[in-house]
């Protein structure tokens, strides 16, 4: 295999960075001319190539975000727009496809070796960790000690005031942010869209701390939970009578400097791309289980499914007695 692209789609994670240059690096090292796609499967559609040196990839490893762009392409949805990404692709004479991203992202992959024949190779790389067949996904590390920095925050000025606070963190259907920065983070409640909680169980825990003399508690509640932050606050509010306050932290988690975790994942993630289509492998999804470097069937990575983990929720429930 002699030319590569790679892409980013979806919403942006910290370690896509150190993916791109992993996958450039390792292809040129492999004799490969490597092309990255600017704006995801939208550059995919538009034609919006670039051919990448060593250089081009130089001083990003500790950059959030994405150089090449991202996006959320509704066109790629349609047959006849990843038929024309294709014919783009072959045009330049392209053979292998690397493409970063989550749940959506990996699906779009799919489809496209499914109807072209194009090899592509999947990277998880989302802060949701919502892709249950590796350990962890590109980005989630950073979120939740970006989530955890906040907490501390605001469980200074919470004690101060003896208020208590939700905090809102992001991870759509999946509950894995709020769930890990909860327990490191010393929530008293932690809302999880996988698991039904009452807002009476959530003010029982309220009232269960202020008896043992707490002045302050944190509600971490997943943005995927079903009831809304607004209606855990009036509750808690009319039931305690204690002043409660809301912090959305939304976009802050998805940026900064990738932690160590993340920049390695994504690095060996990047280098084990570039091999498996310099062997002719492809419909592939790298993933990291049991701490080492793994790579599924794609269609069976994306059928799999996460569920919480129980033990943590159990400790939860010691821990913020």
């Amino acid at each position: 295999m002699k030319r590569i692209a790679v892409l980013t789609s979806g919403g942006d994670s910290p370690g896509m960075n150190a993916a791109i240059r992993a996958v450039v690096r390792y292809g040129i090292y492999n004799d490969m001319e490597v092309f990255a796609v600017h704006r995801g499967y939208e550059g995919l559609i538009d034609n919006e190539f670039e051919k990448m040196s060593r250089r081009s990839v130089a001083d990003i490893l500790h950059r959030g975000g994405t150089i090449i762009q991202t996006s959320r392409s509704v066109r790629f949805m349609e047959p006849e727009n990843r038929q024309k990404a294709y014919e783009n692709l072959k045009k330049l004479g392209i053979e292998g496809l690397v493409v970063i991203g989550g749940n959506g992202s990996l699906t779009g992959a799919k489809l496209l070796e499914e109807e072209t024949g194009m090899k592509v190779i999947g990277i998880p790389g989302t802060i949701d960790n919502d892709l249950a067949y590796t350990d962890h996904t590109i980005g989630f590390d950073t979120a939740v000690n970006t989530v955890l920095d906040a907490i501390s925050k605001v469980r200074d000025t919470s004690s101060s005031h003896e208020r208590s606070c939700v905090i809102e963190v992001m991870g759509r259907n999946c509950g894995d942010i709020a769930l890990y920065s909860g327990i490191t983070g010393g929530a008293e409640v932690v809302l999880l869209p996988e698991i039904e909680t009452t807002l009476e169980e959530v003010v029982d825990k309220i009232k269960e701390g202020m008896v043992s003399g707490k002045l302050h508690s944190i509600i971490i509640r997943a943005e995927g939970f079903p009831i809304s932050s607004q209606e855990i606050i009036k509750a808690v509010k009319e039931e305690t009578g204690q002043d409660i306050k809301l912090v959305v932290l939304s976009y802050l988690q998805r940026g900064g400097s990738p932690s160590v975790r993340d920049r390695l994942f994504a690095t060996e993630a990047g280098e084990k791309a570039v091999e498996l289509l310099r062997d002719g492998f492809s419909f592939r999804a790298i993933g990291e289980y049991a701490g080492k470097i793994s790579h599924f069937d794609l269609a069976k990575a994306l059928e799999a499914k996460r569920t919480p983990r129980e033990d943590l929720l159990e400790s939860i429930k010691v821990l913020s007695m």
